[in-house]
């Protein structure tokens, strides 16, 4: 992988990690359309990556996140960022669970990058579409209970496999819990932080015990800087965006790039 190519897929991620299009689907894309091999590497690369965008998202909500921290020192369940933190914990065990049962089978699935992302990004865009049509919108956060953080903690596993949209299937659980559109965003982005970063450390890891790690620095480097700078104004673009619009349109998007992608696949093969 060259500097370049790193930069271009620092760039997808960014832009694909928050708006609801699935940032995996769009690098496994990436990575087939630039002709890089999958392989160890290339899946740390891919996973490493997301720290970047981790960073951005920190940056955005490092409010909300250090009074959650606060919060969560205080009497169990007694203020609303107490209650928050508490529903992050337990909207986090779904994934953490999933990612660490299912590991040697989420990167075996990367081995056919076209094929896995087109099936994601058709499930992304079904989940999405079903919850704009059957989500009530009426809830905030304040009114959020353990059976709500459990069901959007259960939608995240889904984002564990390569191609599915985190924000999209997240987003999509709170509205299906009847929050509106920027409720269920910032609870799916402030929730995703510990999964996040647990998935990167992990990966850290096996990057650690890598032969060419010196070699490969610069280049996660370069996708990690560039990843962070355009997810942060990713955000900021979504979260105003949500204020008054729907989904749908990353629905589609989805279906459309998943019609291509597996009819590309296919001929591929």
């Amino acid at each position: 992988m060259t500097i370049f190519q790193a930069v271009l897929l620092g760039i997808i991620q960014g832009l694909t990690e928050f708006i609801p299009v699935s940032s995996t689907g769009h690098l496994l894309i990436a990575q087939s359309l630039l002709g890089i091999a999958p392989s160890d590497a290339t899946f740390a690369f891919l996973v490493l990556v997301q720290l970047g965008t981790i960073v951005s998202l920190v940056l955005y909500f490092w409010k909300d996140l250090l009074n959650l921290v606060k919060a969560f020192f205080a009497k169990p369940f007694s203020t609303l960022d107490n209650r928050l933190a508490w529903f992050i914990i337990i909207s986090t065990i779904p994934a953490l669970l999933a990612g660490f049962l299912l590991k040697d089978t989420v990167e075996a699935l990367f081995k056919l990058p076209l094929l896995e992302a087109s099936i994601r990004l058709f499930t992304a865009a079904f989940i999405m579409s079903l919850a704009e049509y059957l989500g009530k919108r009426t809830r905030s956060l304040d009114s959020m209970n353990w059976l709500d953080a459990l069901f959007i903690g259960a939608m995240q596993v889904l984002a564990v496999f390569p191609g599915a949209s985190r924000s999209g299937t997240t987003i999509s659980g709170g509205m299906f819990r009847a929050f509106d559109r920027p409720s269920a965003a910032r609870f799916a982005f402030i929730m995703s932080v510990p999964v996040m970063l647990a998935v990167g450390a992990y990966e850290m890891l096996d990057v650690l015990a890598m032969q060419n790690l010196t070699s490969f620095l610069p280049v996660l480097a370069a996708g990690f800087i560039t990843a962070g700078v355009v997810g942060w104004l990713a955000i900021k673009w979504l979260m105003a965006y949500l204020n008054g619009h729907s989904l749908y349109i990353f629905a589609c998007y989805c279906a459309i790039v998943g019609s291509f992608t597996l009819i590309y696949g296919l001929i591929s093969l």
